[in-house]
């Protein structure tokens, strides 16, 4: 038996989340380093641009290869690597805190490879639908997408609580509901950008795939098709 004494009142963050997590603050930690001219010299200031080019996802990039039926590995990369070029150290500390705090409440149900699959499919679904809605906009960085994704299969599993109470089960979308209101004000303040169409593509993907990856999910699914 356990020992109630040694038991941690809070339930670690699964390994799979803080890894994700260590691999955004480690990219933001070299281009602060090397804006402020502690490592790479000189150049090391432009690290951050260089990046965001050679790293972040661009819709004329996606029209071009579907375009031309091209599709090189140094452009099909940034689906997902566009997730861990930031452009503020503000902008990555909004992702890796939400990450965590959601990938925390995820990880508490669903198992280590589903929080990750979950992640994934999420970065590259969300730059995806922005590539094919948005044309002739600004590049797509950042982790929200994939964030936004297991904020989605964080509403999911308040869904099914929610219906195992006799509860209203869209209660459980207050969060996305707040969260694209900020997003909503802060574009009307400060300027919108396209880039809420990658987040909630995210969002209703992990929901969505939530029916598949959360433990038994598939199964269930299986069993009602047969039974139907």
């Amino acid at each position: 038996m356990s020992d109630p004494v040694n038991e941690s009142p809070v339930n670690p963050v699964p390994p799979v989340v803080v890894a994700l997590f260590l691999v955004i603050v480690g990219v933001e930690a070299i281009f602060l380093l090397g804006a402020r001219g502690f490592v790479g010299g000189p150049e090391a200031v432009g690290w951050r641009s260089i990046a965001i080019e050679d790293y972040g996802f661009n819709s004329d990039i996606m029209a071009w290869m579907l375009q031309n039926q091209i599709y090189p590995a140094e452009h099909l990369r940034r689906f997902l690597s566009y997730a861990f070029v930031h452009n503020s150290f503000t902008h990555a500390l909004f992702s890796g805190v939400l990450l965590l705090a959601m990938g925390k409440f995820v990880g508490e149900v669903f198992r280590q490879w589903a929080v990750l699959v979950l992640f994934v499919l999420c970065t590259v679904t969300g730059a995806a639908v922005y590539g094919l809605v948005i044309s002739g906009h600004p590049w797509l960085i950042g982790a929200f997408p994939g964030v936004y994704g297991l904020i989605g299969g964080f509403t999911y599993l308040m869904w099914l609580k929610l219906g195992q109470l006799g509860a209203r089960q869209s209660r459980a979308f207050s969060l996305i509901g707040i969260l694209m209101l900020l997003q909503l004000t802060f574009a009307l303040l400060f300027g919108g950008s396209g880039t809420w169409v990658a987040d909630v593509s995210g969002f209703g993907t992990g929901f969505l795939a939530s029916f598949f990856l959360s433990p038994g999910g598939w199964t269930k699914i299986r069993a009602r098709i047969r039974h139907d």
